[in-house]
């Protein structure tokens, strides 16, 4: 496990910058300032991060470029011009006063209350930059979150007494599947990624009654800390394990078997994780659905508030999945790859239920914004957790036979010598 996790930080070396999204200057502003950077540093810092990514990027694409690639460096004219552009943005509103908040401001007040309810991600940054600089810092904090999720996959399949090489392929799964990909960019999802597997792992272990109250005390725990890094994917995942420990009991009651105090309990912490979720939020005056719905609608707050955002929503939400799923049955390995580890998944129905409900959290963050023009997929990634975890339950039956087989061999011609 920690070889397999070593080979994929030291491959990782191949792309020190070139990783970040537009969300990243938010984070790491947002970072920069718990470390007691003032906003002008704070912006200066982070334009440079955003730089000198795009200039290595720059520079990496002209020289593959079949037209251009003989061309003077472009990183130094690059890196001027992405200096001039980013600045343009934040000098009017640091010299109108938009110095509130932890972030830069890149954007409207409105906008920026958004990122300002997601501490979590950057205090998880601030260390790493403080020991590292900038750009290693987000480096090492990306291999570190990924390596976790990784590590965390290997522990759920073993808690489930999956062989070890099984486990070692869920482990390797994450890192090549677009779930280790995108946990390496300096975004939340990485985070959301680990934490939710830790709540998953806490159900198998409270499923195989092992540890109760330590499973238990994983998945409040992990359900606590997404709160904190992003507060929707806590009520997600809530309500998602309150409907799988609902299913489970349900199953059992239908079977003529008692409900069992390990569904009832995921059942509790789940559903009150989504309460406290909720009346958190409201209590903290975090943006609402209905400021998530205008910020979908109007480019970030570009444009007037929509007068019937609802209305628009639903016909924009039948239009997406229309135009996902026709670019899914082009290259079909997600929907094949979903299909593969909810067969896995569910050959253990109780724990399958609940692995299938945190998976299920992606599919909610995607309706929750149908933006075609999200980079990658990000906001699907969760799915990617159904076959990191399921192929390998999938596989097993397979890998016990061709074991046992030779073993059973064995024992025969040993009998046969006696």
């Amino acid at each position: 496990m920690l070889v397999l996790a070593a080979v994929f930080a030291v491959l990782q070396l191949a792309n020190v910058t070139g990783r970040d999204t537009p969300d990243t200057k938010n984070y790491l502003s947002y970072a920069l300032s718990l470390r007691g950077e003032s906003k002008r540093d704070a912006a200066a810092a982070t334009i440079d991060y955003v730089c000198l990514s795009a200039a290595s990027k720059a520079r990496r694409d002209q020289s593959v470029d079949v037209v251009r690639f003989h061309r003077p460096d472009p990183t130094e004219r690059v890196t001027d011009a992405c200096r001039v552009a980013e600045w343009r943005q934040v000098e009017p509103r640091l010299e109108a006063g938009q110095t509130g908040g932890h972030t830069v401001p890149y954007m409207t007040e409105r906008f920026m209350r958004i990122f300002e309810a997601r501490p979590g991600y950057p205090a998880f940054l601030v260390p790493f930059i403080s020991l590292f600089g900038v750009t290693w810092g987000l480096w090492a904090a990306g291999v570190v979150v990924t390596v976790a999720g990784g590590v965390l996959a290997f522990l759920v399949l073993r808690t489930l007494s999956v062989p070890v090489p099984l486990a070692l392929t869920g482990q390797a799964l994450y890192y090549v599947l677009p779930c280790g990909t995108t946990a390496m960019r300096p975004m939340t999802e990485g985070l959301l990624m680990a934490l939710t597997l830790a709540a998953v792992w806490g159900c198998a272990l409270v499923l195989r009654g092992r540890r109760e109250r330590t499973g238990l005390a994983l998945v409040a725990g992990a359900l606590v800390a997404l709160f904190a890094v992003k507060h929707s994917q806590a009520l997600f995942l809530g309500l998602c394990l309150a409907g799988a420990g609902a299913v489970t009991v349900l199953a059992r009651h239908r079977r003529g078997r008692p409900p069992g105090r390990d569904a009832l309990a995921l059942t509790g912490v789940g559903l009150a994780a989504a309460l406290g979720t909720m009346l958190l939020a409201r209590l903290l005056h975090y943006p609402s659905e209905s400021d998530s719905l205008q910020d979908l609608l109007t480019g970030h707050f570009a444009r007037p508030d929509r007068e019937r955002p609802w209305r628009e929503f639903w016909q924009l939400q039948g239009n997406f999945w229309v135009e996902w799923l026709r670019r899914q049955l082009w290259e079909p390995l997600f929907l094949a790859a979903l299909a593969a580890g909810a067969w896995g998944a569910l050959r253990r129905p109780a724990f399958g239920v609940f692995l299938v409900a945190a998976a299920f959290t992606g599919i909610l963050t995607q309706a929750g914004h149908p933006d075609i023009n999200i980079w990658g997929e990000r906001l699907i990634v969760l799915a990617w957790l159904l076959p990191v975890v399921g192929l390998p339950l999938l596989l097993e039956p397979v890998v016990r036979a061709r074991v046992s087989l030779p073993a059973q061999g064995q024992a025969d011609r040993a009998q046969s010598v006696r």
